[in-house]
């Protein structure tokens, strides 16, 4: 339905986007993961025609988008990571503005307007001035706008970002109800784990402009199938257990977090003996300790050697 070859794009000495290829068959929900500065609004901006590439090609059908724009224009709905609305207009008022735009019109428009409102969960406060709107009630409000000339596809970048817990979780339940149900084909990126593993048939995860890994989460947390995780929680920070750790022969990776540490070693090592005669010397009080198996956080630090949200 959908796929890039090679798509690239420099700034100058930078390369935003380094030869990346991936394809959405219909019906579709894929993930694009990756910390800030990946690539990955580049990429959207690529494949929905705002930014032409250096390079390569984005393809529609098997035909050039880059040729043909229009291809894609008409078919794909783009929710931006900043806000796009005018916030002295009403909800309302900014979808009929967006709505003539796509060239919907009359009774039609209005009908429209009703239904993404009514998708939103909005409908009760249509008629209020969107400055007044919360951002996670702005966020909806712009998805709504990409839904109103019912795409084929849609592309999301990062539309949870900065919002509260309470819209975080309805724009989610859209999301999937708009693909599950409606049968849309959804782009999402996002450098939110949890939501790409909650959301997506596959991934892509990016980083420094370059797709270091696809599949489904099953297969990209088999990258790390002879390997297993242990979560230590902790009363507050140890810096020091930390620094010891790391020296362990037979610890492969040391993530510290608030009030825990988190180990990736080899299935089967038999080191929490290891870890509580460490903590017992330095005098650290363990809240609890799991063993766990790895997850795609997990998979992206093995690969990139930072953490997701670095």
């Amino acid at each position: 339905m959908l796929e890039t070859v090679d798509l690239r794009k420099v700034y100058k000495r930078n390369i935003a986007a380094d030869d990346v290829n991936l394809y959405l068959d219909k019906g579709e929900s894929v993930g694009l993961l990756g910390p800030n500065g990946a690539g990955k609004s580049t990429t959207i901006s690529m494949i929905s025609t705002l930014l032409k590439p250096t390079a390569g090609e984005v393809k529609w059908h098997g035909e050039s988008v880059i040729k043909n724009p229009s291809l894609i224009r008409n078919v794909l709905g783009v929710v931006p990571q900043e806000i796009a609305l005018y916030e002295e207009l009403t909800a309302r008022e900014n979808l009929k503005f967006f709505g003539k735009i796509y060239g919907i019109k009359g009774k039609q428009l209005d009908q429209k307007i009703d239904e993404v409102l009514e998708i939103v969960g909005l409908k009760e406060r249509q008629k209020e001035l969107v400055k007044t709107y919360s951002g996670g009630m702005k966020r909806r409000i712009n998805i709504a706008v990409a839904l109103l000339h019912e795409p084929e596809i849609i592309m999301m970048d990062e539309p949870t970002v900065g919002i509260d817990p309470q819209s975080r979780h309805y724009i989610l339940e859209m999301v999937r109800k708009l693909n599950e149900e409606k049968g849309m084909t959804v782009l999402y990126t996002s450098h939110y784990m949890e939501e790409v593993e909650k959301l997506c048939d596959r991934i892509y995860i990016m980083d420094y402009g370059k797709v270091i890994a696809t599949g489904t989460k099953d297969e990209l947390t088999s990258i790390l199938s002879s390997e297993e995780a242990i979560l230590i929680e902790l009363d507050r920070d140890e810096p020091e257990l930390v620094e010891q750790l790391k020296s362990v022969e037979g610890i492969l990776q040391v993530i510290e977090r608030e009030k825990a540490i988190k180990l990736i070693v080899p299935k089967g090592s038999r080191m929490l003996g290891t870890i509580f005669q460490i903590a017992e010397q330095l005098e650290t009080q363990i809240s609890s300790i799991n063993v766990q198996v790895p997850t795609l956080e997990d998979v992206f630090l093995h690969l990139t050697g930072r953490n997701l949200r670095d």
